[in-house]
C-alpha cells in the first residue's frame, strides 16, 4: 500500500513538473511571438496555449506584460501557431517546437511568479487597470501617463530608458489613486532626453519604500513611448488627427466599438490629436443597436465620468491610446451642444471628468487650462486651443468686446506665434475658421469663428489673429479643425494677392452623422481645395522639413483626397 503510494505521489510530481514545463515553455514561446511582432509590424499573434489571445488587444497586453521578463528570443518557425491544439501536451510540443526557432532561448529567465493554475494570464491586469493606459503631450524632456485603477491606495510607477533593451536603471514614483479623480491619474515624467524610448511600469498595491516583488510587477502595466526630438533636429514626422465620437447615436455597435481607430493607427503616427466631442454627454446612446452603457444624459459629475468610461470600453481606441500618444482638447459636447463656458452650469462638471480621463496637465497655479503649445524637432510647433472654457456667449452680437479664448489666451497665442522658429505652426482649433456652424433655439447663434447673417461670431477676435500672421509676417500657418461633420481644405489669401498666407484642414467625423455642406464666410478669401460629406474620416499630415503631404481617409483607411504644401521662406526685419 505505501509502495502504491510513493508511486502515486511520484506520477503526480511528474505531472506537476510537465504542468510546469508547458507555463514555462509557453511564456518562452510567448515571448518569442512577441519578439518577431515587434520587429516585423506583424498586427496579429497566435499562441499555442488553452486561452489563446486572439484578439489584438489581449495579445498586446500579454506581451507588455510577459516581454521585460524574457530576454534574448529571436525569431520563431512559420505556420506553426494556428495548427496547435489547445490540450496541455499539444502546447508543450507546440511551445518547444517555436522555442527550436529561438536559438538564444533560456528558460533560467521565465518569472518563478508565473501562476501554475488554468487561468486568463491577463485576469488581473485587467481587474487592476481595466481601460490599460494613455500617454500625452509628449515633448523632447516629458511625457504624459495616464491610467486608471480600481481601487483607491498606492501605485508605483517606474520608467528608463532604452525600450525592451534597456539598460539604465528605473527612475520611480508613487501616486495615490482616489475616489475623488475617479481612481484615474495622470503622472507627468520629466528630465526625458531626446528622441529616445522609454519603456514604463505601473504597479498597483506599493507604498513608498516598499520592495516591489516580481509578483506586484507582474500584475501591473508595462509599456513604451519615443519622446520627440530636439527642437534644433528636423526629422520627418507623421501624425493624424480628427474628433466627434459617438454622436448621433452613433456609437459602440460592437465590442471593438470604432474600428477607425485600427485605421488611424495602421498609419504609425507619433502622435495623435483629438479635437474636442470625445463623448456626447447632451445624447443618449440606446441599446441596442449601441452596446449597453450609455443611454443617459449627463447632468452630474457622476454622469459625465460614466460616459466616459463607456467609451474607453471600446477596444480598438484602448489599443489606439495605449500606441499612439494623444494630445486631446475638447469642445461643446463634452458638456453640451454649443454651449459658453463662464455661462454653462454643467462647465464645471464635464471640464473635471475630461481632465480626469485624458493625459492633460495644466500648470499647478492653472489647473484647469487646457491651452498649450507642443514641439516636435525643428519643424512642427502645435499651439492647442481651448475654444470653449473663455468664451463670450454665441448670441451676443459680434464685436471688438466679444472673444472665443479670453483675453490671456488670445495674448498667448499671438506672442507664441510670433516666437515661433518652427517650420510650420499647427494652429489647433476645434471650430473651423470660416464655415458658419448655427447655433440653436435653445443657444441661438454662430459657434465657430466664421461672421453669422445674423451678425454673430467671432470674426472680429479672429481678424485680431489673422493681422498678426500678416503683419510680422508669420509663414506657414495651417489650421486643424473639426466640428462639422465633413471634411474639408481652404487656402486663405486675406490681402488678394493670389498667394495663400495660411491654410485650414477640417476633419471628422470619428463616429456621428455626417453634416450637410455649407457656403464660407468670404472675409479672408477662402478658397476650397477640396470638401466631401457622408463618411467617417480622419485626416494624416507628414512633414519633412518644408514639404507637408496631407490626406484624408475614411474609416478603412483608404485615401480620399491627398494634396503636398510647400514652405514659404520666412521674411521678417
Amino acid at each position: 500500500m505505501k509502495r502504491w503510494r510513493r508511486a502515486g505521489r511520484a506520477r503526480n510530481a511528474r505531472r506537476a513538473g510537465r504542468v510546469w514545463d508547458a507555463r514555462r515553455a509557453f511564456h518562452a514561446s510567448l515571448a518569442c511571438l512577441a519578439r518577431e511582432r515587434r520587429t516585423t509590424g506583424s498586427d496579429s499573434v497566435t499562441t499555442p496555449f488553452a486561452h489563446s489571445f486572439t484578439k489584438d488587444e489581449d495579445a498586446s497586453m500579454a506581451m507588455s506584460l510577459y516581454e521585460p521578463a524574457l530576454t534574448g528570443f529571436q525569431d520563431r518557425p512559420r505556420g506553426l501557431g494556428s495548427a496547435c491544439r489547445v490540450d496541455l501536451r499539444a502546447a508543450l510540443l507546440c511551445s518547444l517546437l517555436l522555442l527550436a526557432g529561438c536559438p538564444s532561448a533560456s528558460t533560467s529567465t521565465i518569472p518563478s511568479f508565473t501562476p501554475l493554475v488554468d487561468k486568463d494570464v491577463l485576469s488581473v491586469v485587467r481587474q487592476q487597470f481595466p481601460h490599460g493606459y494613455a500617454i500625452g503631450d509628449v515633448t523632447s524632456s516629458s511625457a504624459l501617463l495616464w491610467f486608471q485603477g480600481t481601487e483607491a491606495g498606492p501605485v508605483h510607477v517606474e520608467w528608463q530608458a532604452g525600450g525592451a533593451s534597456a539598460t539604465r536603471g528605473w527612475q520611480s514614483l508613487s501616486v495615490n489613486l482616489s475616489k475623488d479623480r475617479d481612481l484615474a491619474v495622470t503622472v507627468l515624467l520629466s528630465g526625458l532626453e531626446p528622441g529616445t524610448t522609454y519603456r514604463f511600469r505601473v504597479i498597483p498595491g506599493v507604498t513608498p519604500g516598499q520592495p516591489v516583488s516580481k509578483r506586484l510587477v507582474a500584475e501591473g502595466l508595462e509599456g513604451q513611448f519615443t519622446t520627440a526630438p530636439s527642437p534644433a533636429r528636423s526629422q520627418p514626422v507623421t501624425f493624424v488627427w480628427s474628433a466627434d465620437l459617438g454622436g448621433q447615436q452613433r456609437c459602440r455597435r460592437h465590442e471593438r466599438g470604432y474600428p477607425i481607430f485600427e485605421s488611424m493607427r495602421q498609419t504609425r503616427p507619433a502622435f495623435a490629436l483629438l479635437l474636442g466631442d470625445t463623448i456626447y454627454g447632451d445624447d443618449r446612446c440606446p441599446s441596442p443597436p449601441n452596446m449597453p452603457g450609455s443611454d443617459l444624459l449627463a447632468t452630474s459629475l457622476d454622469t459625465f465620468r460614466e460616459k466616459h468610461r463607456y467609451q474607453r470600453g471600446a477596444t480598438d481606441l484602448q489599443r489606439f491610446l495605449r500606441e499612439v500618444p494623444i494630445v486631446a482638447t475638447w469642445d461643446d459636447h463634452e458638456v453640451r451642444n454649443n454651449f459658453s463656458g463662464p455661462s454653462e452650469p454643467l462647465m464645471a462638471f464635464g471640464r473635471q471628468a475630461f481632465l480626469e480621463y485624458w493625459p492633460i496637465q495644466g500648470p499647478a497655479d492653472e489647473g484647469f487650462r487646457l491651452h498649450r503649445s507642443l514641439r516636435w524637432g525643428q519643424d512642427v510647433e502645435l499651439f492647442v486651443l481651448d475654444t470653449r472654457q473663455y468664451r463670450s456667449d454665441n448670441g451676443e452680437p459680434d464685436g471688438p468686446g466679444k472673444s472665443m479664448l479670453g483675453a490671456s489666451q488670445r495674448d498667448w497665442l499671438l506672442d507664441a506665434l510670433t516666437r515661433s522658429h518652427a517650420t510650420w505652426k499647427v494652429i489647433v482649433s476645434t471650430v473651423p475658421v470660416s464655415i458658419p456652424k448655427p447655433g440653436s433655439k435653445l443657444i441661438p447663434g454662430i459657434d465657430s469663428w466664421a461672421k453669422g447673417e445674423d451678425g454673430t461670431g467671432f470674426s472680429n477676435e479672429l481678424s485680431r489673429i489673422v493681422a498678426t500672421i500678416m503683419a510680422q509676417p508669420v509663414r506657414n500657418v495651417v489650421w486643424l479643425s473639426a466640428d462639422v461633420h465633413y471634411p474639408q481644405i481652404n487656402a486663405y489669401d486675406p490681402d488678394g494677392d493670389g498667394t495663400p498666407d495660411f491654410h485650414e484642414f477640417i476633419a471628422g467625423p470619428l463616429s456621428a452623422s455626417p453634416g450637410r455642406l455649407a457656403p464660407l464666410d468670404q472675409t479672408f478669401h477662402p478658397t476650397t481645395l477640396y470638401t466631401e460629406t457622408g463618411f467617417y474620416n480622419f485626416g494624416v499630415v507628414t512633414i519633412a522639413g518644408e514639404e507637408l503631404r496631407l490626406e484624408i481617409r475614411d474609416e478603412a483607411g483608404a485615401v480620399r483626397y491627398t494634396n503636398t504644401f510647400q514652405a514659404r521662406r520666412a521674411v521678417r526685419p
